[in-house]
């Protein structure tokens, strides 16, 4: 039976960034026009945390009843390592998605019932990423599953249920963060690329190979700079966000240096925390300039 410390690593606090920047951008957006709504903030914060465990309880129950798991060299997987009961960590996941949706309700009611309808699109998400009989994550759709909950919806419905409109500043800042996301996804998918090739999970990385995907992180940390420069249209405080911009050099270099394996698991933590950074720093400047 899994330990209270094995669950905890199990609800992988690692991505947490990837569920709190894009509130953190949201707001920013919202701040930018004067619309922001604390309590909506908190309760959208809360409805992504809870969503980003459940993505990574789905995750480790679907990736360990097909075996994926059982070669890994990243973190603690409850299934594949056979610590936890399969139906446990299905469980778990549910649980995390109830809590998403009766938060996400509360949001809804108090902004647009539409959002309910976005709110099963991002639960659907969470659970068909690597369940079902033909996961997204498992033919090279994962990337682009990331940018658009993790990036456009986060970021747009934070901003949307604060202001109750959606802005040029948003979207800027949903891509920012979009992009930032995929580069988490793409670090670890090339840490994964051996594996991921013996167990038949078709990532984009395993499609394109080791360099490209190298390549392609690259790209994903520079957009967020080039969001920046355009930011300056709305504030020139938001220069500020290049602050973050020594945190991407760090987190980039296992990728730049050729570095595979478990050294890549230092890109994953600190790409999440360059997001972050660049996130709140941004977010703050648009509050400012306001």
């Amino acid at each position: 039976m899994a330990t209270a410390a094995q669950w905890l690593e199990g609800a992988r606090p690692r991505t947490l960034p990837n569920a709190i920047a894009p509130v953190i951008a949201g707001t920013g957006a919202a701040a930018a026009y004067d619309a922001v709504n604390w309590p909506k903030a908190v309760l959208a914060l809360f409805v992504s945390l809870a969503l980003i465990v459940a993505v990574n309880f789905a995750n480790d129950y679907s990736d360990g009843i097909r075996g994926t798991d059982e070669v890994r060299v990243g973190p603690v997987r409850l299934v594949g390592q056979k610590l936890a009961e399969p139906a446990h960590v299905r469980n778990a996941a549910f649980a995390s998605m109830a809590v998403a949706a009766v938060l996400g309700l509360i949001l809804a009611a108090t902004t647009a019932w539409w959002l309910v309808l976005v709110g099963a699109a991002c639960m659907a998400g969470a659970w068909f990423y690597t369940g079902g009989s033909k996961p997204y994550g498992y033919r090279g759709f994962g990337e682009v599953g990331v940018f658009v909950f993790f990036g456009l919806v986060a970021v747009l419905g934070t901003e949307y249920v604060q202001a109750e409109h959606l802005s040029w500043v948003g979207l800027g800042m949903a891509v920012g963060v979009g992009s930032f996301s995929c580069a988490v996804l793409v670090a670890n998918n090339l840490r994964d690329i051996p594996t991921d090739s013996q167990s038949g999970k078709t990532t984009v990385a395993v499609k394109i190979g080791d360099s490209r995907t190298r390549t392609l992180y690259m790209t994903l940390v520079i957009v967020p700079f080039v969001i920046t420069l355009a930011l300056i249209a709305k504030t020139p405080w938001v220069l500020a966000g290049l602050v973050a911009a020594p945190l991407v050099l760090r987190a980039s270099a296992p990728v730049r240096t050729g570095q595979g394996g478990p050294k890549l698991i230092p890109a994953l933590k600190d790409t999440g925390l360059a997001m972050l950074a660049w996130a709140l720093v941004t977010a703050l400047a648009l509050g400012l300039g306001s």
